[in-house]
C-alpha cells in the first residue's frame, strides 16, 4: 500500500486538519501517517471560538524522523503549520530527504475565524515552503496573501495571482476559487503549470457545511500522487472527491458542518 504523510494541525471536532487528511487517505486507498504541528480545540461555551495549541519543534521533528526515516513516504502534504520555526523545519526535512511529491496547503486561517492565525508566518510560507511544493493549493484569501495582490474576485485576477505564486518556485499552482467568486454560477478552480492555465469547473453547491474542504481537497491530491498519478490526474480526481464531499456534507452541531469524506465512494461510485 502506498503511504502518505500529513504535516498539519489536529482538529478536535474531526472535520478538518489531520482528521480530514486521514479519512481522505483511507477513502482513496492510501496508508496515512501524521506529524502534528498544532492542536485546535473549539469552545462550545464561547460561540465555537478556536483555541490553538502549538506543538514544539522538537516533538514535530521526532514525528518526522519516525515517519520519513522509519517508514518512508510516497507523497506528503502540509497544512496548518503555525510558526516560522515549524515552517522552516518542515522545509528542511523535505529538502534533506528529497521529498518530491509535496502538496503545500498554505493554511492561514481557521474556518470560523476571519483573520490569519499568524500573519507573521505568511512571508515564511511564501519564501521557504512554497518553493518546495510540487503543488501549492491556496484558496482565494491565501492566494492574495502569497501573491501580494488585493482581494481576488475574478478568474483573470486568479490567473495573475497564480503566475506570481508560480514564480516563487512551486511547479503547479491550484487556486481554489470554489463557490467564492460572486459573479460565477459554477465552482471555479484554476490550475497553472507555468505555461498553461486550466479552469476546473463543477456545480456550485449552496451550503455552509464546508468545514475541512480545503484540507480534504489537498489530501485527495496527495493520495493520488502517492499512487503514481500525474498532477493533472490527481487534481481531477480530487476535484470530483471534494465536490461529492460538499454535495453530501451535513450539520455536525449548531456551529459547523463538515464535508462528507465517504461520499465519493458511497454515492459517486469512486474511491480506491
Amino acid at each position: 500500500m502506498k503511504k502518505a504523510l500529513t504535516i498539519a494541525g489536529s482538529d478536535s471536532s474531526g472535520g478538518a486538519g489531520i482528521q480530514a487528511d486521514l479519512k481522505t487517505f483511507q477513502e482513496l486507498g492510501v496508508y496515512g501517517m501524521t506529524a502534528l504541528t498544532t492542536i485546535v480545540a473549539q469552545d462550545p461555551h464561547n460561540n465555537w471560538f478556536h483555541n490553538v495549541f502549538p506543538i514544539s519543534t522538537d516533538v514535530l521533528e521526532a514525528q518526522l524522523e519516525t515517519i520519513i526515516c522509519g517508514i518512508g513516504v510516497d507523497a506528503a502534504k502540509t497544512g496548518m503549520l503555525g510558526s516560522i520555526e515549524i515552517i522552516e523545519l518542515a522545509a528542511s526535512k523535505i529538502e534533506k530527504y528529497n521529498l518530491t511529491n509535496v502538496v503545500v496547503d498554505p493554511v492561514m486561517v481557521c474556518k470560523g475565524a476571519d483573520e490569519a492565525l499568524h500573519p507573521e508566518t505568511n512571508n515564511s510560507l511564501r519564501d521557504v515552503l512554497v518553493p518546495k511544493a510540487l503543488v501549492v493549493t491556496p484558496n482565494l484569501f491565501e492566494a492574495s496573501q502569497l501573491s501580494g495582490y488585493g482581494p481576488i474576485k475574478s478568474v483573470e485576477q486568479m490567473k495573475e495571482a497564480a503566475a506570481k505564486i508560480h514564480s516563487l518556485g512551486a511547479k503547479y499552482v491550484l487556486i481554489k476559487g470554489g463557490g467564492k467568486l460572486v459573479s460565477e454560477t459554477r465552482a471555479i478552480d484554476l490550475l497553472y503549470d507555468g505555461d498553461t492555465f486550466e479552469i476546473l469547473e463543477s456545480e456550485k453547491i449552496s451550503t455552509t457545511y464546508t468545514h475541512g474542504a480545503g484540507c480534504t481537497y489537498s489530501s485527495a491530491i496527495t493520495a493520488e500522487l502517492a499512487k503514481g498519478k500525474t498532477v493533472r490526474e490527481a487534481i481531477h480526481t480530487a476535484k470530483a472527491f471534494i465536490t461529492a464531499a460538499i454535495r453530501h456534507s451535513f450539520a455536525l452541531n449548531s456551529y459547523v458542518g463538515p464535508t462528507n469524506h465517504g461520499a465519493y465512494r458511497n454515492y459517486e461510485g469512486g474511491g480506491i
